[in-house]
């Protein structure tokens, strides 16, 4: 078979149309978490139709293409999230996994091999789910925009149109699969990974396959390692004092923890140190633990009309605290974004009176906590401003002739405030490590903000921090595994490999799941899209990667696979 061959069918312009059509198609399809897991169970089901009709015409020989229920008995497993997403105020204790999984499943299309020569079988793994907020689709100048478009919907569409392009080609060419294919395509990577965790404990399963290529956003870069990350909460509780402004303490020592580990994180596939520490939700403000939070606001309330020496020490106040704020996470205002040619940032808050003070309004701008330091975290920005304030309380309440009092906007809290976000961490540190020094962080920042006011409780009894969602293992591979070679060797043919020392990815995914369940196995992480997308608000995709990605995708199977014999250098 010659590569052109392969070329012919994936960049011509019907083919381009379908996975067009197809992305679009499933981007219609809201599948975020919902506490109401029959509303997941109806969208999970009309993705799952779509796949269907797309894959059951292929009919390779032999292909099974069946819905593989999800095992609720994998609770006991370290890899197993908690099902947080079912919580609500009137289920708090949310549902159990029984309750949760009933009737609901990972689609397969498993592709029988017939065992012959030395090929290695593989599973190509991507997930249907996707983060809120959810926005439909719409196509613009070859560019595919809606939730999902690159997270994750486009590394399905790319192996759906592999899948056609490989029968296409095999039966022209009268060839069998030599090894066998499994398509898996996964529901709740985002809440955690339990629908791949659910088929890496299926041992039967993994008798098919002894590589897995995990398709994620990686611009098409081809990664043999993960970062590992968690997910923490911390409730603040205790009365008599504003949980707010203990809040910004807090977020100080969990961001200092951050960088400390940033600092010890040399590993040699992770040069970079992707090391990130996001703070994505406050009270009401905020839709995901690691979708950097873009919007929230704060009040400063006073006895009585604030005159304007007050407002001008509070603008003095806030305008050091960003300045601050800069010097360590770069001024965003002044950095254009690539897609808008517009700042990242217009500005950093709005100032308004309100009745007897202001109203803060703080922006930063969204995107996956993986791309923190390319955007920018409204939440810390105004822990900033918070403990600059506190640190004026004295003058300011001298000129305002009585207290000051820093209130968190948005829903009333109550007598918790929650603060949820991740922490990213690389193989040079175990995850109870960094669960327990961020536990340790938050306490710190507890009885800082106490101490100030006089107070003796440990910040330990204040601030309780959990570890109930997701919490991601990091994790290396071999660099010069047969699969890495066989993946670079298709990259280079399809024109997609760019000439770099080989590395891991800077987030976190489902293949950490099957990494640590089978220890020694290969376990490849690519796909079209950018990190950077992902999780935003201009979530996107362009075709053009969209096709590679597919294209990719045929010439790693049939080398992966030795189904097929060529030459893989292009024409």
């Amino acid at each position: 078979m010659k590569i052109q061959d392969i070329f012919n069918l994936t960049r011509a312009p019907e083919f381009r149309r379908y996975l067009c059509d197809l992305l679009v198609e499933l981007c219609r399809i809201d599948t975020t978490p919902n506490p109401d897991v029959s509303v997941m169970r109806t969208a999970e089901d009309k993705a799952f139709a779509i796949l269907e009709r797309e894959l059951k015409p292929l009919a390779f020989e032999g292909m099974e293409l069946r819905r593989h229920p999800i095992n609720p008995e994998m609770t006991g497993n370290p890899n197993y999230s908690l099902l947080h997403f079912t919580k609500t105020p009137q289920r708090p204790e949310g549902l159990s996994p029984r309750e949760t999984y009933a009737g609901r499943g990972n689609l397969l299309c498993v592709l029988p091999g017939t065992g012959e020569g030395d090929g290695r079988s593989v599973a190509v793994n991507s997930h249907v789910d996707v983060v809120a907020p959810y926005f439909p689709p719409r196509v613009e100048k070859d560019v595919v925009h809606g939730r999902g478009a690159c997270d994750d919907k486009g590394a399905v569409v790319a192996t759906v149109g592999a899948f056609k392009v490989l029968r296409s080609l095999m039966s022209r060419e009268k060839l069998r699969w030599k090894k066998n294919v499994v398509g898996m395509f996964v529901v709740e990577e985002e809440t955690g990974g339990n629908g791949s965790l659910s088929l890496a404990l299926d041992r039967d399963l993994k008798k098919l396959y002894d590589t897995i290529l995990v398709g994620e956003c990686t611009d098409l870069n081809i990664h043999p390692a993960n970062r590992g990350a968690v997910w923490y909460r911390a409730d603040l509780r205790l009365p008599g004092v504003s949980l707010f402004e203990m809040s910004a303490f807090v977020i100080e020592e969990l961001e200092k923890e951050g960088r400390a580990i940033w600092t010890e994180s040399f590993h040699p596939l992770f040069p970079q140190r992707p090391v990130q520490t996001c703070h994505g939700m406050m009270g009401s403000f905020g839709e995901h633990p690691s979708r950097i939070c873009g919007e929230i606001c704060f009040t400063i309330g006073f006895d009585r009309a604030p005159n304007g020496k007050v407002e001008q020490l509070i603008k003095d106040c806030l305008d050091v605290a960003v300045t601050d704020y800069c010097g360590i996470y770069g001024d965003k205002t002044k950095v254009n974004d690539p897609r808008t040619g517009k700042p990242k940032v217009v500005r950093h808050y709005d100032l308004r009176r309100e009745g007897n003070g202001f109203v803060v309004t703080v922006y930063g701008s969204t995107g996956h906590m993986g791309s923190i330091r390319e955007n920018d975290g409204a939440i810390t920005k105004m822990a900033w401003m918070t403990r600059s304030l506190v640190y004026c309380r004295a003058k300011m309440e001298t000129f305002a002739e009585g207290a000051m009092r820093l209130e968190l906007g948005g829903k009333p809290h109550g007598e918790t405030l929650k603060l949820e976000g991740g922490q990213g961490f690389v193989p040079t540190h175990p995850i109870k490590d960094v669960m327990e020094r961020m536990r340790q962080a938050a306490a710190r920042g507890a009885e800082t903000y106490l101490r100030r006011l006089g107070r003796l409780e440990k910040g330990g009894d204040v601030v309780k921090v959990t570890y109930d969602k997701l919490h991601n293992v990091a994790f290396d591979g071999d660099p010069d595994s047969v699969s890495m070679r066989n993946a670079i060797a298709a990259a280079r043919a399809c024109g997609m490999w760019k000439e770099q020392p080989v590395a891991g990815w800077t987030v976190s995914c489902d293949s950490r799941i099957f990494a640590t369940e089978y220890p020694g196995l290969n376990v490849l992480t690519v796909g079209p899209g950018k990190l950077t997308h992902a999780h935003s608000d201009q979530e996107q995709l362009p075709l053009d990667e969209l096709v590679k990605g597919a294209e990719f995708l045929v010439l790693f199977l049939l080398k992966q696979t030795g189904t097929a014999e060529m030459d893989f250098s292009a024409d």
